[in-house]
């Protein structure tokens, strides 16, 4: 399989890799499974930007998608605990194992035109992209200025996190086109009956 060529349709972007992999299993309107599959799966490796648009991804299968749900469910648990201030130090030790994982090798080759693009050196192991996943939720509770920008949406179903990198550190949502959309209507419908009440 060449990934990039399937309809995946990535909408949220977070501002991490690590927060992505997480929000595949949550949307805003509540639980939506997105890795419903090897191909869904190698067409989300493509959207975020894990592997290169046309790398060939046959070796994607069945046990990659069941690995990459567990980093999910570890990373969901452990970055639920951080911005809580709990911890899961079960999810963080697995987390770490993963992390300490060598990453895709990956070398800059001449495209048409003579610019710089990105390939990998070869076909990637599943444990390479999971490495590298976790090695970005590593960098991220790490990063003091990174963990500060860590947010869960306020939106009522949605339970999707995000780096707020708006000035003021006011972002409220993960997507201000859905979530925030949808509370700017409930609040206009809540003034509307109150109103109404009233009368």
């Amino acid at each position: 399989m060449t990934a990039g060529t399937g309809a995946y349709d990535r909408r949220f972007d977070s501002g991490r890799i690590c927060l992505d992999l997480v929000a595949t299993g949550a949307g805003p309107s509540g639980t939506c499974e997105q890795l419903a599959g090897p191909g869904p799966l190698a067409e989300w490796l493509v959207a975020a930007a894990l592997v290169p648009r046309g790398t060939a991804l046959a070796a994607v299968d069945d046990d990659w998608v069941t690995r990459f749900r567990h980093l999910r469910a570890d990373l969901g648990r452990l970055l639920t605990a951080e911005l809580g201030g709990a911890r899961d130090d079960t999810a963080l030790d697995r987390v770490n194992a993963l992390a300490a994982g060598p990453p895709p090798g990956l070398r800059a080759v001449r495209a048409e035109g003579g610019a710089l693009t990105r390939t990998l050196n070869a076909p990637p192991a599943c444990a390479e992209l999971l490495a590298a996943v976790a090695r970005d939720c590593v960098d991220l509770l790490t990063d003091p200025a990174a963990r500060a920008a860590l947010r869960r949406c306020g939106g009522d179903t949605c339970r999707r996190l995000y780096l707020d990198t708006s000035r003021g550190h006011r972002r409220r949502w993960c997507s201000s086109e859905i979530c925030g959309n949808r509370e700017r209507v409930a609040r206009h419908r809540r003034r509307a009956a109150a109103l109404a009440d009233g009368r």
